[in-house]
């Protein structure tokens, strides 16, 4: 009788062994990718995560690194005359370079879904009632029409990149339309957000002094410090 077991179990071992060879044998196999063929993009770990609202984003990243920008050239009116100020050292080009890469970069941060103040800032800053916008109204209108919000981001992410090819190029002479490409861009966002009152106010008075003065007549600057 122990002889018969031992050989029922070496028996079963045996077919057990067939049939994962079978098995083995009967799977499909696994596809190789194609020869040259990139690997799969692999997925982030988690969603990205604001840590500020969009009010604290650009008065600490946004706005002072676009000075790198502004800075960079000027006309400034000196006892002796008008002096140009354009950058000269391989200094002067890495802030420039700096500023652009972190504005191309960062513009795409406002991408990201985030309150527009920090919680209990509900407040405006204009003394001129209706002028300018609450944060809570520019929450509304980004909701509204998120679209147009994410264009201007496009906007400003485009003169970031105009920038850093004139850095490249080392071509003075374009800082300037820059610059101007900058501030545009950032006052059409603003004047489409944050204070719609005096994109009106700003275009009624170009008009009246186009009719009084002509096409070349002086425009108010449009610059606010916030």
């Amino acid at each position: 009788m122990l002889n018969i077991g031992v050989g029922r179990r070496v028996a079963m071992r045996s077919a057990l062994a067939i049939c994962a060879g079978l098995t083995l044998c009967c799977s499909p196999a696994k596809s190789a990718p194609p020869a040259g063929a990139a690997p799969a993009p692999q997925q982030l770990w988690g969603d990205m995560k604001p840590v500020v609202s969009v009010k604290e984003l650009m008065r600490d990243m946004i706005d002072p690194i676009a000075d790198n920008i502004f800075d960079a050239i000027a006309i400034v009116d000196t006892p002796h005359g008008t002096v140009q100020h354009v950058p000269k050292t391989d200094e002067d080009w890495d802030k420039i370079r700096i500023g652009a890469v972190t504005l191309a970069e960062g513009a795409y941060l406002l991408k990201v879904q985030r309150p527009f103040a920090p919680a209990g800032d509900d407040k405006t800053k204009s003394p001129v009632q209706g002028e300018e916008l609450t944060p809570t109204q520019v929450q509304a209108k980004v909701e509204k029409d998120p679209v147009l919000w994410n264009a201007k981001i496009e906007a400003l992410r485009n003169v970031g990149l105009e920038v850093m090819e004139i850095v490249r190029t080392k071509k003075v002479d374009e800082l300037w339309d820059a610059s101007d490409n900058l501030d545009a861009a950032c006052e059409n966002c603003h004047v489409a957000f944050w204070y719609p009152g005096e994109g009106k106010f700003l275009k009624g008075l170009d008009n009246k002094l186009e009719g009084l003065f002509g096409k070349d007549a002086p425009r108010p600057d449009r610059s606010r410090a916030r």
